[in-house]
């Protein structure tokens, strides 16, 4: 009765169709699946004709504002406050190595806004006069520096909007964001990249059943509809679910079950908070944003209190109100400050002194997302993964649905 069944089955004039069902199924899903991981985070910039919306850019991409918002929301402000993360940059040495920098230049930075300002009482001003001014930049650079970066430390949140910095930075180099994504959860990536042609295998062949149970003429591209939208949903809940770790049979032969990217907190702690410390909380990032940043006009009212006091004790002051007069002279002041600006931002882009500092910022971020639970973990990264996964589990839908056609038309007719 059995053998008839099976000589019965390999007989049937669309057999070889059957059996193509399961392949065809794991090839599309690879692929399907493969390209949408592409289509995620590439191209950067929109490809075709946009009036018609005819072309595509990288979701990540597309959203760069907004992801960049639910990394900020989700992980950086539950992780600690623009305070926490400027203190942790160690703003006293900072200070020091403005200070080392202005004395070093003290004289290029004095010849510089005098003679840009007043070349001519600058050229005729006596030597000793002029050494006079240097020396006083190169004493009092230390203590104007440290006040400067003291008070910004302590009304920090005054000069640096940290959602608005993030964004902004991840808006104008979109590869950052993308980068982001992809090196924290390059595994994760992959292993729905390669889990999908065995999920697509294993669907496949519940296809291939319903087709021999119920071969009406549109039940391929329905079947193929529904389980490619089930073959995408899997993958992707495996990344994450189970959040707390489910044991599976004994302590010998048994195993854990739990989401592929919390099974990975350790690691994924250390990628995030080395990226996030190197590429977007730097040194270099947080002064850029409270020199040339949207408020940065609070931050240079804050840096003229400091110096006003050094230009109002030279020796030259007299003779530059006199040369200049004071509206010229209010100028100089004002000039002073942005070549001390600029003069404090050369030292901090050094990329020696971004790495030592950004890895005091690196453990402190990535210790605290490691003593996290489960749950906590998952909602700092989980939502801006999930902000367009319906894309991707839609469009397994349709080229599961593509595929059950074309098996349709070239198997069974």
């Amino acid at each position: 009765m059995e053998h008839d069944a099976l000589r019965h089955f390999l007989e049937r004039p669309d057999f070889w169709g059957i059996v193509s069902i399961p392949i065809v199924a794991a090839i599309v899903t690879w692929i399907h699946v493969w390209l949408a991981m592409k289509m995620v985070f590439q191209p950067l910039e929109f490809i075709g004709y946009k009036p018609w919306y005819l072309g595509w850019q990288g979701i990540i991409p597309r959203k760069a504002g907004r992801m960049a918002g639910i990394i900020v929301d989700n992980a950086l402000e539950k992780l600690g406050s623009v305070e926490t993360f400027f203190s942790e940059c160690q703003p006293e040495e900072v200070a020091r190595q403005i200070a080392l920098y202005v004395r070093e230049h003290a004289e290029e930075i004095s010849d510089d806004v005098m003679q840009q300002h007043s070349p001519v009482l600058w050229d005729n001003l006596p030597r000793d006069a002029r050494q006079m001014v240097v020396r006083a930049l190169r004493r009092h650079a230390k203590a104007v520096s440290s006040n400067i970066l003291k008070d910004l430390e302590a009304h920090v949140s005054d000069y640096i909007d940290l959602r608005q910095m993030v964004v902004r930075r991840m808006m104008e180099d979109k590869q950052l964001l993308v980068s982001m994504f992809q090196e924290v959860g390059h595994k994760e990536i992959q292993f729905i990249i390669n889990s999908s042609f065995w999920i697509g295998m294993l669907f496949g062949l519940v296809q291939a059943g319903l087709w021999v149970i119920l071969p009406y003429g549109y039940g391929l591209p329905l079947y193929g509809a529904a389980l490619g939208y089930l073959t995408n949903w899997v993958a992707l809940t495996l990344v994450f679910e189970p959040v707390n770790p489910i044991r599976l049979g004994s302590k010998r032969w048994g195993w854990t079950l739990q989401g592929l990217f919390l099974r990975r907190q350790q690691e994924v702690s250390e990628m995030f908070a080395e990226l996030t410390a190197r590429e977007v909380l730097s040194i270099q990032n947080f002064m850029q944003e409270m020199f040339y940043g949207p408020r940065r006009e609070r931050t240079r009212a804050l840096m003229q209190r400091h110096i006003r006091p050094l230009l109002e004790g030279l020796a030259v002051r007299g003779a530059a109100l006199l040369t200049m007069g004071p509206r010229a002279y209010a100028d100089l002041k004002l000039n002073l400050v942005d070549t001390v600006v600029e003069a404090s931002l050369r030292p901090l882009s050094d990329p020696e002194l971004n790495r030592v500092h950004g890895q005091l910022l690196r453990r402190s971020l990535s210790s605290r997302m490691q003593q996290m639970s489960s749950q906590e973990f998952q909602g700092l990264l989980r939502p801006a993964f999930q902000e367009d996964e319906w894309i991707l589990i839609t469009m397994g839908a349709v080229m599961g649905f593509i595929a059950g056609w074309l098996q349709l038309l070239l198997g069974f007719h």
